[in-house]
């Protein structure tokens, strides 16, 4: 599997506490990467890095080899990565039909959340959790790219409804051959083969491997 993004030695400060301690993450493409950790890991912190939302205060990202460290965020979405945080991501004073033209260069379409068909005219900020995040998520799965970072997918989510997320998020990987990596604090079921799973404890990597061995 070749990397198609990486931090390297990463280390982020918040102010005087560090949030990562020179941590190596490679990202394969075609792949699943589960950021696993307690709130506090990391996880959080290094999805923020690899889209360039937090600056590194030593340390590199590469993409496919190419050191994007001092890129902005809107320039490695240019470039074709994806940023779906936990909080705050959708436009809350646009209406759900706004914000799905916002998401992808053609007609706007709620699938596959055919949920919010029926919402279309409403503004975001009226939204709930689970509504604002699919409205969140489907900016992930509409429009391709090459890498996608997601932050607690099913947040919000009825069992459901997550289930047929993550089977998407499966399928950029698989199909789309997407470097997809999921910030969790537990692994989600049905991850497809090949899926990698990296441990964060304190901003630090503790463990690496398959779903199947950490089970």
């Amino acid at each position: 599997m070749s990397v198609e993004i990486a931090l390297r030695a990463a280390r982020v400060r918040y102010g005087p506490l560090e949030a990562l301690h020179g941590l190596d993450l490679p990202v394969p493409a075609g792949t699943v990467t589960v950021l696993l950790g307690r709130n506090g890991a990391g996880r959080t912190t290094a999805l923020r890095a690899l889209a360039g939302t937090v600056r590194l205060s030593a340390g590199r990202v590469l993409w496919r080899g190419v050191d994007v460290t001092r890129l902005s965020p809107h320039e490695r979405a240019r470039r074709g990565l994806c940023f779906v945080p936990d909080l705050r991501a959708v436009y809350d004073g646009l209406t759900v039909a706004e914000n799905l033209a916002l998401s992808s260069p053609g007609p706007a379409s709620p699938t596959p959340y055919p949920e919010l068909v029926p919402l279309l005219s409403r503004t975001a900020g009226t939204l709930s959790g689970g509504e604002r995040r699919m409205l969140a998520l489907t900016r992930a799965l509409a429009a391709p790219a090459r890498v996608v970072l997601v932050d607690e997918p099913s947040l919000g989510l009825a069992p459901a409804v997550a289930a047929r997320t993550y089977r998407l998020l499966a399928e950029l990987a698989v199909r789309d051959g997407a470097a997809v990596v999921l910030a969790e604090q537990h692994v989600p079921d049905a991850l497809p083969p090949g899926s990698l799973v990296h441990e964060l404890r304190r901003g630090s990597l503790a463990w690496s491997g398959e779903p199947a061995e950490l089970a």
